[in-house]
């Protein structure tokens, strides 16, 4: 279809092209809008709305220049591409100097893999005497307390109860135990 603007170097109608385009190019009548509309989508095609009609143009020349402007594009960024290529390159190479393989280096490497080596022990070590530490004791002091404190509250909600189902039911202190699954020795904690 692209022939068809190029050789006329005219502008067209989209009732003119659907005549033009299945005689001279064998394109079926039926796909012409559609590919006409894919070639403005892709900008290969331009078109105008002038009035109530559309009008279709394509030259030669304003191919020529996107190409042209595409190639530049693509030169900028193979260019751009080397520049950080070879910077690349130039960084490698200056962190390859003093990583040379000698035996001082090679030492060194192992001195450092066995102290690495070494700290991951102490640390499992000092992971292990944690519940010496006197914070993590004093924190654990205060927890314990919080838990006593829960307890009694919630011991003193089961006397109650225990005191209001007496006087609402007359149920002595083993039939209550005995219904709500309290043991005989429920009491409050030291």
């Amino acid at each position: 279809m692209m022939e068809i603007f190029f050789e006329s170097k005219d502008v067209f109608q989209l009732k003119d092209i659907e005549k033009i385009a299945p005689k001279t190019k064998g394109i079926t009548p039926m796909s012409v809008k559609e590919v006409l509309q894919s070639l403005v989508d892709d900008n290969m095609v331009d078109s105008e709305r002038v009035g109530t009609s559309n009008y279709y143009w394509a030259f030669p020349s304003k191919a020529l220049n996107s190409r042209k402007h595409k190639l530049e594009e693509l030169q900028k960024q193979i260019s751009e591409t080397k520049q950080r290529k070879t910077s690349l390159q130039k960084a490698v190479e200056k962190a390859k100097v003093g990583r040379q393989d000698t035996k001082e280096r090679s030492s060194l490497l192992k001195e450092l893999g066995a102290l690495r080596e070494e700290r991951t022990q102490l640390q499992a070590e000092l992971e292990k005497y944690r519940e010496c530490d006197p914070e993590v004791v004093e924190e654990m002091r205060k927890s314990n307390v919080v838990a006593k404190e829960a307890v009694s509250r919630w011991t003193d909600n089961v006397f109650a109860i225990k005191s209001w189902t007496k006087k609402k039911f007359s149920f002595d202190d083993s039939r209550i135990n005995k219904a709500f699954g309290i043991p005989e020795d429920f009491d409050y904690m030291d």
